[in-house]
């Protein structure tokens, strides 16, 4: 509260930011598109061989964030998934006005929202959140287990 600015970048696990290896899936979302995304990316995460919690915890990670993307980054954005040696990596990304990434922190019980960040965090291996010029990226990673 005295004043100082979050950082550009929230990183839940240290881990860098990389866009190499092998892409199955780059779509484009909005609100009339996600339910389709969902089961998009459900089937390409299973294709490569994530199954059982740790692929529904993953694919519903990647849902918060498409949905955070869609409620406070300017009403669309763009899903990257692709598998990275052994693990798999998401980037969702909004093109809202660019606003500090906010905290990771779970909402109160009658809040209405806040638990989407927090889901992300606890459901994937790792979260990366970078603020950019035109919106936010969040980066959700797993390994293949």
């Amino acid at each position: 509260m005295g004043g100082s600015k979050p950082p550009a970048e929230i990183n839940s696990t240290g881990a860098g930011y990389a866009r190499h290896g092998s892409s199955l899936l780059s779509r484009r979302f909005t609100a009339a598109t996600i339910t389709d995304l969902r089961h998009a990316v459900a089937a390409r995460v299973k294709a490569a061989g994530l199954t059982g919690e740790p692929a529904e915890g993953f694919v519903l990670a990647i849902h918060e964030l498409a949905t955070n993307a869609v409620r406070h980054g300017g009403g669309a954005g763009h899903l990257h998934l692709r598998r990275q040696g052994d693990e798999l990596r998401c980037d969702v990304v909004d093109h809202g006005p660019g606003a500090d990434p906010p905290s990771i922190q779970r909402a109160g019980g009658t809040e209405a929202g806040g638990r989407g960040l927090w889901l992300a965090d606890h459901l994937a291996d790792s979260l990366i959140l970078r603020r950019r010029a035109d919106g936010l990226t969040a980066t959700v990673t797993i390994g293949l287990r």
